[in-house]
């Protein structure tokens, strides 16, 4: 098991009140990391989460934001760094869906799908590489999708699809943009995972990702010794590929 030592270290996940999130929060407890709690609506599962973190023994906050407003990404930050001291490790995580034809998608969900998955991506990013760039150690791990690089035969999720893609190539980009610095920028594309009703019978392997599988993923990318590696998306879709056009 991947389990690297971020003892001394300041995570932050976005959106880690539940699901995915929660357990890739607590996976950066249990490598010793200090950790901010971050949600939007949830303040009983934060506690909660919150709760479960402070017993794997370090220091750990909770803040509420809106991460697709600049002010909130700014406010999160500002108290973050204020309770745990900078952030050395960022994953964005928070995501929304819109599991409709895109014809049938008003231009308000649209844009508040994109601006959950990527829009709040680049201002979290934004907001954290000042403090990574002065620093010795900088990694951040932006949440995918498996099927985000391939056009789907009757797609119902695009602007999901669309904005994952973009969370794709943001990462890329924002890799060649610190290539001279201690910062990597990596992706972790999962499909189908444990607490989803979503579970095709063609999974190669016969279930869908646990969140171990997910949590051990981002975990390779936060190695002292993964410093070498950035740009690049592992896809947790146990050998799935979609029916493409």
């Amino acid at each position: 098991m991947i389990q690297p030592d971020l003892s001394g270290r300041v995570g932050l996940v976005t959106g880690s009140a539940k699901g995915v999130g929660r357990e890739l929060l607590l996976s950066l407890a249990d490598c010793g990391a200090d950790v901010a709690v971050h949600y939007r609506t949830s303040d009983e599962a934060a506690a909660a989460v919150a709760a479960t973190a402070r017993e794997r023994g370090g220091d750990v906050t909770v803040v509420q934001a809106d991460v697709t407003d600049p002010d909130g990404v700014d406010g999160l930050f500002d108290a973050v760094e204020a309770d745990l001291g900078p952030v050395d490790v960022l994953v964005n995580n928070v995501g929304a869906f819109a599991p409709r034809h895109w014809t049938e998608i008003d231009p308000e969900t649209w844009q508040q799908v994109m601006d959950t998955n990527l829009t709040a991506t680049y201002l979290c990013c934004r907001r954290a590489l000042p403090a990574m760039r002065g620093g010795e150690f900088g990694r951040i791990v932006n949440v995918g999708y498996a099927s985000s690089e391939r056009a789907l035969v009757n797609p119902t999720n695009f602007p999901y699809f669309v904005a994952k893609a973009g969370v794709l190539m943001f990462t890329r980009m924002l890799a060649a943009d610190t290539r001279d610095t201690d910062i990597t920028a990596n992706a972790v594309s999962p499909y189908v995972v444990e607490n989803s009703d979503e579970f095709p019978d063609r999974l190669p392997r016969g279930r869908p990702a646990t969140f171990e599988d997910v949590t051990q993923a981002v975990q390779f990318f936060l190695e002292e010794g993964s410093g070498y590696i950035s740009g690049q998306n592992v896809e947790v879709s146990g050998g799935w590929l979609p029916e493409t056009v």
